[in-house]
């Protein structure tokens, strides 16, 4: 009984097409991820690339409005979703399962040049859950967007070998960079492994033109997202934003190595040990390929100065590979415990299974399946016609969206973008630190509605002076007319 169970839950591998590994793993990616469908959000990051996508659907370019500290690929993703499908949680989250599904899929594609049918499907299969869960992973993150055209261009790379398709790799590697800029990283570690290769094997002049070409998609890339703030006179405004302000913003950081050395370490030594105990073959060339980009994606970490969770999305797929040849030359799991494994392997999207209870939960209570301070607050601000001219969202500010309102300032893009005062040049800001552009937005502007959030500081708790000051400014100014759940919603004093 248990070996047709299993037989029937485990897929013909030599029967297996691209068509039918699609399917499943995007059925698995929409199991997972569906009950997100109807939260406010996951991570504010994910509700300030929206809000930064609807103002370039209304007509204004990214960082002429709006602000915020990313590339224009990713705000462009969202905002060709809102263009077609209008202000939809839902659609955003679907196209969330396609970029997890599409991603998981040229995963696969990348293990069949190396390993079997067998290893490269799982492999894409916990692609799915690694892209899916923990964290702010069910969110559309910008990780998302740059890991899938970053993968497609590595499959490209690995299975064609015509000038027009190295082309056609850069653009995509543009595409990449130009979602996230740290993708320039372990975009960097190929090209340097790539050149060292074809000068070992004595084919620098092939290389050399198939580089070339990747370089002029590349390059090509860049320049159609300056056409838009050329043609509006916003050239500076767009080098600026998007090469500058990361560089100032980096340069003010203060990295520790200490945080991210322990996984850097671990990464590595694992990656060490199976080439060593030749559990994984490391004169394979796309094995070669795939420890060059992980290098390159470490590298990038340790730059940052931390690891957060939805960083890893941009390592999963080329560190499961290396990791599924390991695993698959380990002895064969005993029928009676592959029960137990399959198990654990159900048990694993818990996160899923909570939400799920969590959507039919607020159905029951509230009579929507959409939940979440993000979408509550909004909604009794309009019910009971709360005024929401200047309204400030110090925290559910995917609230600006429902409402159709924008930020007080391009510096409240983010609500944390307030106390980074070194980016205000290159937002145009005519404040110069961090105090001041709080204390312009309440005693100039002057928001009748503020939204807060219960328990929570409105800043870092590191930014004391911030905290002070507007904790006294509302306790003055602002009475707190109506809690829901979490969300504190403060109006003005007359």
């Amino acid at each position: 009984m248990l070996k047709k169970a299993i037989s029937f839950l485990t897929p013909n591998y030599q029967n297996l097409n691209w068509k039918t590994v699609f399917l499943i793993l995007f059925l698995i990616a929409f199991f997972i991820r569906f009950p997100f469908f109807f939260r406010d959000y996951v991570d504010r990051d994910e509700s300030t690339f929206i809000i930064m996508a609807q103002s370039w659907v209304d007509g204004y370019l990214p960082y002429t409005q709006l602000w915020d500290l990313k590339p224009p690929i990713t705000f462009l993703f969202f905002a060709i979703i809102i263009k077609i499908f209008g202000k939809s949680f839902i659609a955003i989250r679907f196209f969330g399962v396609v970029l997890v599904a599409l991603t998981a899929l040229f995963t696969y594609g990348i293990g069949r040049q190396i390993t079997s049918q067998k290893v490269s499907f799982w492999c894409s299969v916990f692609c799915v859950f690694l892209l899916s869960m923990f964290g702010s992973l069910q969110g559309v993150m910008s990780e998302h967007i740059c890991t899938l055209f970053f993968v497609i261009g590595v499959y490209l790379l690995l299975s064609k070998e015509s000038i027009g398709w190295y082309f056609v790799i850069g653009l995509l590697f543009g595409l990449a960079v130009m979602s996230k800029l740290n993708m320039a990283y372990p975009l960097l570690s190929l090209v340097i492994y790539l050149i060292w290769k074809s000068w070992a094997n004595k084919q620098f002049w092939q290389r050399f033109q198939q580089l070339s070409f990747m370089g002029i998609g590349f390059i090509a890339l860049i320049i159609l997202t300056a056409i838009p703030y050329y043609l509006q006179g916003e050239l500076q405004t767009w080098w600026e934003s998007i090469f500058e302000a990361p560089i100032a913003y980096s340069g003010s950081k203060q990295h520790s190595l200490v945080k991210t050395l322990p996984f850097v370490i671990i990464v590595a030594g694992l990656l060490y040990a199976g080439f060593k105990s030749k559990v994984v073959d490391f004169k394979s060339k796309p094995i070669q390929l795939l420890t060059a980009i992980v290098i390159g994606v470490l590298l990038s970490f340790m730059q940052t100065g931390k690891v957060n969770g939805h960083y890893l999305i941009q390592l999963y797929p080329f560190i499961l590979i290396p990791t599924g040849i390991a695993v698959s030359k380990l002895p064969a799991i005993n029928q009676k415990y592959s029960l137990a494994f399959a198990f654990l392997l159900v048990l694993l999207p818990m996160e899923a299974y909570l939400e799920y209870g969590n959507v039919v939960s607020n159905k029951l209570k509230k009579g929507s399946f959409f939940n979440g301070e993000g979408i509550d607050v909004p909604n009794y601000i309009i019910e009971n016609n709360i005024e929401t001219k200047n309204i400030f969202f110090t925290e559910y500010h995917i609230g600006y969206w429902v409402l159709g309102k924008h930020p007080p300032t391009k510096a409240a893009t983010h609500p944390s973008s307030i106390a980074r005062e070194e980016l205000f040049p290159y937002m145009k800001n005519p404040r110069e630190t961090g105090m001041q552009e709080l204390k312009y937005i309440l005693e100039t502007v002057q928001p009748k509605t503020i939204v807060a959030r219960k328990g929570k500081r409105i800043f870092d708790k590191k930014l004391i002076e911030f905290n002070t000051y507007i904790d006294s400014y509302l306790a003055e100014n602002y009475t707190l007319i109506k809690t829901i759940d979490r969300g504190l919603i403060y109006q003005r004093l007359e």
